[in-house]
């Protein structure tokens, strides 16, 4: 995967998550922000957004 520093924000010196890590692989794994819900690419995990 390409662009890593698209899915950072850095503010004050500290560098910051822009999205949410999946809860079943750990903090290393980022999960897709879609329009209705949340997902992850690698173990297909996937939270509904209300």
């Amino acid at each position: 995967m390409g662009q890593k520093w698209k899915l950072y924000e850095v503010k004050g010196g500290k560098a910051t998550r822009k999205n949410k890590y999946c809860p079943r692989c750990g903090p290393g794994i980022f999960m897709a922000n879609h329009k209705d819900r949340w997902a992850c690419g690698r173990c297909g995990y996937t939270e509904w957004k209300k």
